[in-house]
């Protein structure tokens, strides 16, 4: 069975466009990494849980906000390497300054015996939709494509 993801991706309105909240992964395999590398806030969940939920506590997970009003259901997509992705959208206005993610360990350089610690998300940014194109991976941007169509 595929592994399962859940996540949200904000919006707001500004004067001239809606724009949405992307997420760039931490750690040194993405540090250099730009286009194309950003992702909406998300997490894996279990056969256990529902997607909605497992959304709203990856999302605090990942950036230390809580989202409590209405969520969008802006459907499923299969990434490229299997994992099914569900995403919601909700309309906010997070000051992306104001991120605090978790933190993961890992062995750093490979084969050094050494482990440190980065932060699963190393930051966050509001994006027009044209940008948030470019910026996010390729299997997340038909996200866009739905958010536009249920706001």
């Amino acid at each position: 069975m595929a592994k399962r993801s859940a996540g949200i991706l904000p919006y707001r309105r500004s004067t001239n466009e809606l724009q949405v909240l992307l997420v760039h992964p931490g750690g040194p395999f993405w540090q250099s990494r730009d286009l194309g590398a950003w992702s909406i806030a998300k997490g894996e969940y279990g056969d256990d849980e529902q997607a909605e939920p497992a959304a709203r506590r990856e999302f605090a997970e990942e950036t230390g906000w809580e989202l409590n009003g209405a969520l969008i259901l802006l459907g499923e997509l299969r990434q490229r390497g299997g994992k099914l992705v569900t995403a919601f959208a909700a309309e906010s206005d997070f000051d992306a300054g104001t991120l605090r993610s978790n933190m993961f360990e890992m062995e750093w350089p490979p084969r050094s015996g050494r482990m440190q610690t980065f932060p699963e998300i190393d930051r966050a940014a509001w994006f027009g939709l044209d940008m948030a194109r470019e910026k996010l991976l390729v299997g997340q941007r038909p996200f866009l494509d739905r958010l536009v169509v249920s706001v």
